[in-house]
């Protein structure tokens, strides 16, 4: 039996990023095809771009996608969007004007020799209006896989005519209702979560219909509505409503599902603690100096942390002693004692993690017209066919 020590110089020596390239693609010889604007269909793409899939991105002449010049606070980077340099990653860029004969005709011929169709227009525009949607192109290709992610669907009393951004998904699904303090207004998520998570969605939908593909040799129409995504990661809420009756109400920093668990205000920021299972908590009482926590009745096990009561008390027990130490220290103790804890951190950080850079997530390349550009880099690191920013 191999020590700790051995599967971590192991694991080191596997997933080496300076061998990355040296490995193959695992959707090498995929051919995808996106018509889409903005982030759900683009975000899609992009995911499967970097693990080798053949992407080529169609745009209308002239401005092209909207998403190059939509980019925070006016900022560009020599005349391209900010959104722009952290999708367009990995793909070929075509123009084609397909409200034209002769556009419709060279996109259905790229069809023909295509696996995946992305797009992300409003539900029927593709072939009521340029005559190239799921049913005129599957005519031409039997095993076209074609991607529709809408808002709300292609089918159903919302679907028609409907406009959805990331905004009014995290609206529709429920997610900003749950999000924020109890005194206060819903608030939206800072990052546009809509948006990634109905791409990722999307992604894993694709790649369950060229399994599929591969079994029996048929394509299909992937329906993918944006806010249905988030929906899916509502976690315990609807289950609560159905026994309940009642709607899932905003808890602020605190997880009203494990106790303790939360953010923090600490001297020198802000940190995240989280201590679940009755060892943690034994070991973050330790931590805190106050052991008889650990044994109280009203806190020692965590069917009576989680009383409302008992985790309002000990949540406000917790926060007044993180105000005192640094983030630093709340991380080590943590590490020392055996509960859950890091510090809340921003873009510089991440930057900066050696962590991060270490494992390819903050991913530098050079780009021959951006220069040096800095990315997170593919999540799922596979040991035999890694992912990759190429461009």
């Amino acid at each position: 039996m191999s020590d700790s020590a051995d599967y971590f110089a192991w694991a080191d020596e596997t997933f080496r990023l300076d061998r990355v390239f040296a490995k193959p693609e695992p959707l090498r010889g995929v051919r995808v095809l996106e018509l889409a604007i903005l982030y759900p269909g683009p975000v899609t793409a992009a995911l499967l771009a970097e693990f080798g899939a053949e992407v080529i991105k169609v745009e209308l002449p002239g401005a092209g996608d909207p998403i190059r010049s939509i980019t925070p606070q006016a900022r560009y980077w020599k005349n391209a969007g900010l959104a722009w340099l952290n999708e367009a990653r990995n793909k070929y860029h075509l123009a084609i004007d397909v409200r034209k004969p002769e556009g419709t005709a060279l996109l259905k011929a790229l069809a023909t020799k295509s696996d995946v169709i992305i797009e992300n227009f409003r539900a029927g525009t593709m072939e009521a209006k340029w005559g190239i949607g799921y049913r005129q192109l599957r005519e031409l290709n039997p095993r076209l896989i074609y991607v529709a992610n809408t808002g709300f669907g292609q089918w159903g009393p919302y679907s028609q005519g409907r406009a959805s951004y990331d905004a009014i998904a995290q609206s529709v699904s429920g997610i900003a209702a749950i999000t924020g303090f109890p005194e206060r207004k819903p608030l939206k998520s800072g990052a546009w979560i809509g948006d990634y998570f109905g791409a990722l969605m999307s992604a894993v939908a694709i790649l369950a219909a060229l399994h599929w593909r591969d079994r029996t040799g048929q394509g299909q129409l992937i329906d993918l509505a944006q806010s249905e995504s988030l929906i899916r990661a509502m976690d315990w809420t609807w289950v609560y409503h159905g026994l309940t009756g009642k709607s899932r109400a905003r808890s602020g920093n605190r997880d009203t599902a494990i106790s303790p668990s939360g953010i923090f205000r600490c001297r020198d920021g802000m940190v995240a603690i989280a201590a679940p299972s009755d060892e943690a908590f034994r070991g973050l009482s330790q931590a805190m100096g106050r052991p008889e926590l650990g044994s109280d009745g009203r806190f020692a096990t965590h069917l009576e942390r989680l009383k409302e009561e008992n985790a309002r008390t000990l949540f406000a027990i917790i926060a007044a002693w993180a105000t005192e130490k640094g983030k630093a220290e709340v991380d080590a103790l943590g590490n020392q004692y055996g509960f859950a804890a890091a510090p809340v951190v921003n873009s510089q950080d991440h930057y900066e993690d050696p962590h991060l850079r270490a494992r390819g997530a903050v991913w530098q390349l050079d780009d021959p017209i951006y220069g040096e550009v800095v990315e997170y880099g593919p999540v799922p690191k596979l040991s035999e066919s890694p992912g990759r920013l190429k461009w």
